[in-house]
């Protein structure tokens, strides 16, 4: 059956956070809630979906197929979405088969999944990689990884209205920046592209190597608005998804002041980045910042254990 649109717009709310490190710096903070919009199609995941899911029931798709890790934030996303939506998903799957908390709930919510080993997932880059799956899955429509693509980008420039619509309800007439956590940097590209005049910091979750820069520039580029300012701020911690202990308790000690929860591969650093900013006096007294949670939780499973405080599907 061809996919269907599903008329589903969240909202996500805008709330301030109070936190020591902040008063300190005399720096105010406000969290887009992107946690708070469904507890299994959280997040940004949403945002870049959307679009691909429009395009698949324009040209009578038959489902999606997409690829990620064994803990992967958007495979969780689209194999929810698929479930509630009723739609057919794929999930391409990094290094070998394996029993993880993401990966049992994607059989569960009825993706098929296929491992395709570290080599095999490392060719996802070339030019015909995506052939053999297409012909074998005849008529579904490819998501790039993590939503990666101008489709995803653009599906999530509608957060600076929904924060701007907000304002009034948290008491600031306006404020001065953009803070987020960046990993394939698809939400910071959608960003930019309505962000017409306040600064926008990128906290890279991933080290450099994976190529933020570069891709947040193609996608500028392909949207002709490559004159975008932002900046990338270092927040990776030595490695993608490593939690240390000094990661792990400010999660636990934010959680408990704010009663915010994160997790330790995006929004846990990107905030202790924000942190380590404001102590370095990086942000002028007064500043006001919005902080996008981007979501992710069920990923706290794999790496913070008894710390998870996650439900299953």
């Amino acid at each position: 059956m061809p996919i269907q649109i599903p008329h589903w717009r969240p909202e996500a709310p805008l709330q301030k956070l109070t936190l020591p490190w902040l008063e300190a710096a005399g720096v105010e903070l406000a969290c887009l809630r992107l946690d708070l919009v469904d507890p299994l199609v959280s997040g940004n995941k949403w945002f870049k979906l959307a679009p691909y899911l429009e395009q698949a029931a324009a040209i009578g798709a038959q489902g999606l197929i997409s690829l990620g890790g064994a803990h992967s934030n958007h495979l969780h996303a689209l194999a929810a979405a698929g479930q509630r939506f009723g739609f057919a998903s794929v999930g391409l799957l990094r290094g070998e088969a394996q029993q993880t908390p993401t990966a049992d709930d994607l059989q569960r919510m009825g993706m098929q999944l296929h491992w395709l080993g570290y080599g095999g997932y490392r060719a996802r880059h070339q030019p015909d990689f995506w052939t053999p799956w297409l012909a074998r899955y005849a008529g579904f429509q490819v998501v790039g990884e993590g939503g990666l693509g101008l489709q995803g980008a653009r599906g999530c420039s509608c957060l600076l209205a929904m924060a701007e619509a907000q304002l009034a309800d948290i008491g600031w007439p306006d404020f001065d920046a953009w803070w987020l956590a960046a990993g394939t940097g698809t939400t910071l590209a959608g960003l930019l592209l309505a962000e017409q005049r306040r600064q926008v910091f990128g906290a890279q979750a991933v080290p450099s190597g994976h190529g933020v820069a570069s891709q947040v520039a193609t996608l500028l580029s392909e949207a002709g608005a490559s004159g975008r300012s932002y900046q990338l701020i270092e927040a990776a911690r030595a490695g993608f998804a490593r939690l240390d202990e000094p990661l792990r308790h400010f999660i636990l000690e934010t959680e408990q002041a704010s009663g915010v929860p994160l997790e330790p591969v995006y929004t846990g650093k990107a905030l202790m980045a924000l942190r380590d900013f404001c102590k370095s006096g990086q942000l002028a007294r007064g500043s006001r910042l919005i902080f996008i949670h981007t979501g992710g939780l069920q990923g706290r499973r794999a790496l913070m254990g008894a710390s998870a405080d996650y439900t299953q599907v």
